[in-house]
């Protein structure tokens, strides 16, 4: 019989097995402790028991999500060697992280610039700038830092949900829509974007725009995305056109 937890929300663990990475023995359940929020602590006992989160943990990565970008790259060969990536909203680095290990693999002169409005802890090999995505000043750091046009635009960006789905779509679209544009500016020919975008797709203008400027649009749900998340990703291929900063 599992043991509570004690007002102090230490877990207790009960015998059970997980899904996802190595899978797990033991089931975390978390009491509400006092001044805990009920929605707080199911996030709590969430983490604690998503055998993503503990794989994350042994292998270094700062985050599960790093995990969706090496499930994408395995279904659809994004990243490789030598490639110019560029990782918007990319707080705490999970993403580059494997952007990293892909470009620079066996010795290979890849570059992985990072921007985000929070300063990430420094990643090594990484270049990481702190700023808005929507200022008029970013492209042309980016297009510095990078040393040129880049391969891969990557957007993991998503709003705080605030458990509207209209809302929450409209918010997630404009976000990838910033990214996009960023893309389209500075994508070299044939390159790739990946932004992530709600189920059900992106909405019917930013799609129509991107099959526009790329030769393949496509949706995909990794299997480390939660089942209960709406989240998708938009995986566009074949950038036709360049776009220089002015």
């Amino acid at each position: 019989m599992a043991s509570n937890t004690s007002s102090t929300g230490r877990p207790s663990r009960s015998s059970g097995k997980g899904s996802g990475p190595g899978g797990r023995d033991l089931t975390v359940r978390v009491k509400t402790a006092k001044g805990r929020k009920t929605s707080s602590t199911l996030w709590l006992q969430r983490q604690l028991n998503d055998p993503y989160v503990a794989e994350a943990k042994r292998q270094g990565y700062r985050s599960r999500s790093a995990f969706k970008l090496l499930e994408l790259d395995k279904r659809f060969s994004i990243l490789k060697p030598g490639q110019r990536v560029l990782d918007l909203g990319a707080a705490p680095g999970g993403w580059t992280q494997v952007a990293l290990a892909a470009v620079k693999h066996n010795g290979a002169h890849g570059k992985v610039v990072a921007l985000d409005q929070t300063v990430i802890e420094p990643i090594e090999d990484a270049i990481l700038l702190v700023g808005n995505i929507d200022d008029s000043t970013t492209p042309g750091a980016l297009l510095t830092a990078l040393g040129g046009n880049a391969d891969v635009v990557l957007s993991d960006m998503a709003p705080a949900s605030m458990g509207h789905q209209g809302t929450d779509h409209i918010r997630i679209i404009a976000l990838c829509d910033s990214a996009l544009a960023v893309a389209e500016m500075l994508l070299a020919p044939s390159g790739t974007f990946v932004a992530k975008v709600l189920q059900g797709g992106t909405e019917r203008d930013l799609l129509t725009r991107m099959k526009t400027v790329f030769s393949s649009v496509r949706h995909a749900k990794p299997p480390a995305s939660r089942s209960d998340s709406a989240e998708m990703y938009v995986i566009a291929r074949g950038f036709r056109r360049t776009g220089k900063v002015a």
